[in-house]
This record gives C-alpha cells, sequence and structure tokens, in this order.
C-alpha cells in the first residue's frame, strides 16, 4: 500500500478542488459578461449603422447569441470539457491562439515586476528591522506607505512623462521593436534572447520592460518591505536568536542564518498571493505602456463584449492563481518543516 506523505496529501486535495473552482469561475464570468450592458452585434455593426434587422439576427443566429442563456451556458462548458475555449466574436480567431500570444508578455512583466519588488522590498524591511525606531526606519516605512497608496495608473503616466518623454530614458510603450525580436522558443522576450545570444535584443527588451515593471511592483515592494520588517522584528526577539548572541554567533550570521530564514515565512505566503495579483491586476498597466500582454486583451474585449474571450481569460487567471497557490505551499512547508505535519 502507497503512503503519501501529509503534504502529498495536500497537493492533491488543492488539485481536486481545482475543479469546482474552475467550473463555478466558468459560470460566473459567462453570467457576469452577459449582465453587462451592450450587445456585441450592436458593437460589431458600429453606431448609425444602416443594417437590417434580418441581417442583425443572421449575425446573432450565426454567433449562437440568439440561442437562450441555458443553452449557450450549456454550449460553452461543454466546449471547455472539451478543450475548446472558442471564437473571438470579434477578431474571428481561435481564443486559445490569442491567449497562447498574449500570455508570454503578461508573465514576463509579471515576473520582472516581483523580482524587483523582491529586490528593494526584502532589503528595506530587513534594514528597517535592524534599525528599529531609527530616522532610515520611519523614513522607509513612509515612502512604503506611500508607495502602497499611488495609483498605478497615475504613476505610469507620471513615468512616461519624466523617463520616457522629458529624459529618453526608457521607451514609451511597447514590448521591442519591430523586426529586432529574437527567435520564438518560450515567447518571454529575455529568454528567447539569452538562448539565442541576441545582446540586441535582450538589451531593448529589458528597457521596454523597465518603466512598466518598476510601476507594476513597485506596490508589491512597499508591502513586502512592510511584512518583512514586521516579520524581522518578532524573529530577532524571539528566544533563539536571543540565545545565538548569547553565545557570540556573529550579527551577520544571526540576521541571515536565524532571523532572515524564519522571517522569510510569512513573505513567501505574501510573495504567492501578490505574484497572482500581478498577473491578474496588470491591465491597467498593461494599457497604460501599451504593453501587449493578457491584461490588454482582456480589457478590449470588455469594451467589445467579446464574451469568449473575457471568459477564457477569467478561467486562465483563476487556474494560475491557484497553480501558485500550490507552488507557495510546496514552498512554505520547505522553510517551515512544521507544516508538514498540520
Amino acid at each position: 500500500m502507497i503512503r503519501l506523505s501529509r503534504l502529498q496529501v495536500r497537493i492533491i486535495e488543492r488539485t481536486a478542488a481545482t475543479i469546482p473552482l474552475a467550473l463555478a469561475v466558468a459560470v460566473a464570468a459567462f453570467v457576469l459578461m452577459r449582465a453587462i450592458p451592450g450587445d456585441p452585434v450592436d458593437i460589431m455593426m458600429g453606431e448609425g449603422a444602416s443594417s437590417s434587422g434580418e441581417e442583425v439576427a443572421a449575425l446573432r443566429a450565426q454567433l449562437g447569441l440568439d440561442e437562450p442563456i441555458h443553452r449557450q451556458l450549456s454550449r460553452y462548458l461543454k466546449g471547455l470539457f472539451r478543450g475548446d475555449l472558442g471564437y473571438s466574436i470579434i477578431r474571428s480567431r481561435p481564443v486559445a491562439e490569442m491567449i497562447r500570444e498574449a500570455l508570454p508578455a503578461t508573465i514576463e512583466l509579471a515576473v520582472y515586476a516581483m523580482l524587483f519588488a523582491l529586490a528593494l522590498g526584502i532589503p528595506v524591511g530587513v534594514a528597517a528591522a535592524l534599525k528599529h525606531n531609527t530616522v532610515f526606519d520611519r523614513v522607509s516605512m513612509a515612502m512604503s506607505f506611500i508607495g502602497v497608496s499611488l495609483p498605478a495608473f497615475w504613476l505610469g503616466i507620471v513615468a512616461i512623462l519624466v523617463f520616457a518623454m522629458t529624459l529618453g530614458w526608457a521607451p514609451t510603450s511597447g514590448r521591442i521593436p519591430y523586426g529586432l525580436e529574437p527567435r520564438h522558443i518560450t515567447g518571454l522576450l529575455t529568454l528567447d534572447a539569452l538562448l539565442t545570444g541576441n545582446m540586441p535584443a535582450l538589451g531593448s527588451a529589458l528597457r521596454h520592460l523597465c518603466l512598466p515593471a518598476i510601476t507594476l511592483g513597485l506596490g508589491v515592494a512597499a508591502v513586502v518591505a512592510r511584512v518583512t520588517r514586521s516579520s524581522m522584528l518578532d524573529v530577532l526577539g524571539s528566544d533563539y536568536v536571543l540565545f545565538a548572541r548569547a553565545k557570540g554567533v556573529p550579527e551577520s550570521a544571526v540576521t541571515i542564518r536565524h532571523a532572515l530564514r524564519n522571517a522569510m515565512i510569512p513573505t513567501v505566503t505574501l510573495v504567492g498571493l501578490q505574484f497572482g495579483s500581478l498577473l491578474g491586476g496588470n491591465m491597467i498597466v498593461e494599457t497604460v505602456f501599451g504593453w501587449p500582454g493578457l491584461g490588454r486583451v482582456v480589457v478590449d474585449a470588455v469594451f467589445a463584449r467579446d464574451y469568449p474571450v473575457v471568459q477564457a481569460s477569467v478561467m486562465v487567471y483563476a487556474l494560475t492563481f491557484v497553480l501558485i497557490n500550490l507552488v507557495t505551499d510546496v514552498i512554505y512547508t520547505a522553510l517551515d518543516p512544521k507544516m508538514a505535519l498540520q
């Protein structure tokens, strides 16, 4: 008889729970999209169009929008179980193809935004805890509060005006100039450029990533800094840290080996949640910077009432969020073995 560890059981339970969650998300996306005022056929025809009632009715029948809602839902769910995400109403393309083209850009932006957030937030949080109640601590926490409060769209517009248009340090929009793209391998331009040794493409991709990644990651960096500081303060006051200091362990070893590792446990959970939010909440940043990712595709689809695109994109976001939380659980257990016993 095969005996599974508690971690393996937890992974199986989470995976099994994904099925009803995905079904609930699919139904919710279907219902909410049709609750929004507006009709995709009217949008396709355009305002002031002189199309006859027969032409409108024929187009609605062609798109399957003339059927009762329950039949549309049934057809949609059957397609999902077959792996068919449908066709875009506006672009007349397979939705799966559109998502496959746009998703790598969104993932790449979210990854670099998170790397920026971690590179800034963790050192600031640790330093603020080590310099508790000093000027650095108060200033850094005040700046983190401001970082959390700033709207992403405003920050993006200011970044474009200052660093792109005035100083010319970075491009205003886009992902890479036409003709400079590296050979397609993963869809992640920086990784493809590294794999193919295309250094000009790598440099251009990083320059285009700079402003949107910082804009997207600044709020996350502020949250990471505050959580890391709080966790470090709790750990630095614990008995085992005081005992290590009493034994004469160097302060750097106490900070890194004993305090930081345990302080990272809440931060890992936060990073998992925030990374899911970066993937699903980057629509504004992608729109401001003209970034050709899934968020921008969803925004365009919502305005066009392109039901299949929005429904499939919501499903992708939900399943990605579940997967990220599953990975977070595994990392959490590796950092805190006591979790494997719960």
